[in-house]
């Protein structure tokens, strides 16, 4: 099984560029964030007939998150939104059932400006995720959490990490909420293939970063112990990055036995 996290950022704007992902490198699933498109907006019939089935949770302008699964495979939506906090309405959390493996897809907050009410925000829903994942990784069922999880894990996943010192995705109380996450059990798999490589996920519109090559890796793909047993392969779909009018994020994606 092959499955996949995009931050699409807008996805109406980038549906051709995402129809022909689809079309080339065939994910069995596939994990959207940043729809930046109201529920009743989301192209369903175009993606049934690119041979996907979907659930999503949009929301006007902001956020939105979806999981696409190739037609053939069983999709159940399991539920949407983290507990924790009856009063966020942003649309960030989906999980669902694809066949025998749960995927829980997130669009975790940036948190900037920061310090102030973004990153406290940013702060508290990594909490909600946490007490989330502690249920999610003791299932004997596979798991896949994945996602843009906003956060840029260590110096290895920045080319050039001493600019980012003053960026939320940096401080170092979001990666010691990171790294947590990590001590429940849960196995970053691109970390876990390239334990020494320089590997990103996104590179900014500005300075000419991806010519550059000036990016950071905030896309991440966590697996409980059931699910680390499978892994097999994984990698960052790059080409999709320089296509035509692109997402700033490239897809990234792993094999599972």
């Amino acid at each position: 099984m092959k499955i996949a996290t995009f931050n699409i950022n807008g996805m109406n704007a980038r549906l051709p560029g995402l129809l022909q992902w689809l079309a080339d490198k065939s994910p069995d699933v596939a994990c959207l964030q940043e729809l930046k498109t109201p529920h009743d907006k989301f192209p369903l019939s175009t993606i049934e007939e690119a041979g996907y089935s979907a659930v999503w949770h949009g929301q006007k302008s902001w956020n939105g998150v979806a999981i696409l699964a190739k037609a053939g495979l069983k999709l159940e939506e399991i539920g949407r939104g983290l507990p924790g906090d009856p009063a966020d309405e942003q649309s960030r959390y989906i999980e669902a059932r694809v066949d025998d493996t749960i995927i829980c897809c997130l669009y975790l907050p940036n948190g900037n400006p920061a310090p102030g009410p973004k990153f406290d925000y940013k702060m508290a829903w990594m909490d909600r995720l946490h007490e989330k994942a502690q249920g999610l990784v003791q299932l004997k069922e596979s798991v896949v959490m994945l996602g843009d999880y906003n956060v840029i894990p260590g110096d290895l996943d920045a080319k050039r990490p001493e600019r980012w010192v003053d960026d939320a995705l940096f401080f170092p109380e979001t990666k010691e909420k990171y790294q947590k996450l990590l001590e429940l059990g849960w196995t970053d798999a691109i970390r876990k293939l390239y334990p020494d490589e320089k590997i990103f996920t996104y590179w900014d519109y500005f300075r000419n970063a991806f010519a550059r090559d000036s990016g950071i890796r905030i896309d991440h793909l966590l697996l409980n112990p059931a699910a680390a047993e499978r892994l097999e392969t994984g990698g960052v779909d790059r080409d999709v990055r320089a296509g035509e009018k692109p997402s700033d994020h490239a897809p990234t994606w792993i094999t599972l036995k």
